[in-house]
């Protein structure tokens, strides 16, 4: 039985709302039905009453969540004691994407370790495959994957496979991200087809499971660029978009402060099929520590930022 879900159904309990839950464990609202659902169907009754008014605990439901937030506090001791054991040392480790609010919430989580202490902290950019492997194989305890949705089925199945756990981190639209000397920088919504004669930048090892098609993001060959870069390191990609003012890349929402350092924008362009998932992966059974509790705390602090700027 997965403590995990433990937390996912006090959470509802205090909340009285599935929907409102999902925002607060930072999921989406059908992976915390689904996990709730295989929780009562492991323990053989219903915890919630779902009505108009909400999700309610049943009879037998708030018996168990007094069971489970006991289970939980002495879990929460046995992490203390761990910790106080480990407390020299401060151990993080996760394989992610090359993804700049990522990389921008990474940073703020690094400048709050304790300097005095111990330091073990092990960091991989790559792609979707390579962190499920990574995770899979103990490498790194936690990963971030990043998938395009129309393939999520894909991704989800193999995760299921591979008996991993998954909480989405954010739903978002790819922008265009370029020198503010691009021919197009001054179109407030670029047009896809207008993109075709321009050079893009891609990341090189994109793969989604179970499909070999080496060009998926596009809707037929004949849409695909013929003029491409591929990066393997997402650190050299900003000098390149800056010093050759006709390339172009596919990007996540990128902080202000990079924008504004490598004198890029950033612009919402009408290509189909155009929402992206990052969604967190670690094992079953795997207990969060506090260090990985606050990274998870720091990059949503910036998500929410980028989030809420304007892309033009």
């Amino acid at each position: 039985m997965n403590t995990l879900f433990f937390k996912y159904a006090i959470e509802i309990e205090r909340t009285r709302s599935i929907t409102k839950a999902a925002e607060n464990l930072y999921m989406a609202q059908p992976n915390l039905s689904k996990a709730i659902k295989e929780l009562e169907d492991t323990i053989g009754f219903s915890i919630f009453e779902r009505n108009s008014k909400g999700a309610i605990p049943t009879r037998k439901g708030l018996e168990f969540l007094v069971y489970a937030r006991n289970i939980l506090e002495e879990m929460e001791r046995i992490n203390r004691l761990t910790e106080a054991e480990n407390q020299e040392r401060q151990n993080f480790s996760i394989s992610m994407p090359r993804g700049s609010y990522i990389a921008a919430g990474f940073t703020r989580f690094a400048g709050e370790l304790d300097f005095e202490k111990e330091i073990n902290i092990n960091v991989q950019e790559t792609n979707a495959l390579c962190t499920i492997n990574n995770v899979i194989d103990n490498k790194f305890n936690l990963g971030i994957i990043r998938y395009q949705a129309m393939y999520e089925n894909y991704y989800l199945d193999y995760l299921s496979d591979k008996h991993l756990k998954h909480d989405q981190i954010w739903e978002f639209e790819y922008l265009a991200l370029m020198s503010k000397k691009h021919p197009l920088a001054l179109d407030d919504e670029l047009q896809f087809c207008r993109l075709k004669s321009y050079i893009e930048i891609i990341h090189g090892d994109t793969v989604v499971p179970y499909l070999n098609a080496a060009e998926l993001r596009y809707p037929s060959p004949e849409a695909i660029p013929k003029k491409r870069i591929y990066l393997y390191e997402r650190c050299n990609q900003f000098d390149l978009l800056s010093g050759l003012p006709s390339t172009y890349m596919w990007v996540s929402p990128i902080p202000g402060n990079l924008l504004k350092r490598y004198d890029l924008i950033q612009r919402k362009c009408d290509i189909p099929n155009n929402r992206y998932k990052d969604v967190l992966v670690y094992q079953k059974g795997y207990t969060f520590t506090a260090l990985d509790r606050k990274f998870i705390d720091r990059l949503s602090e910036s998500r929410n930022e980028v989030s809420l700027k304007r892309y033009t």
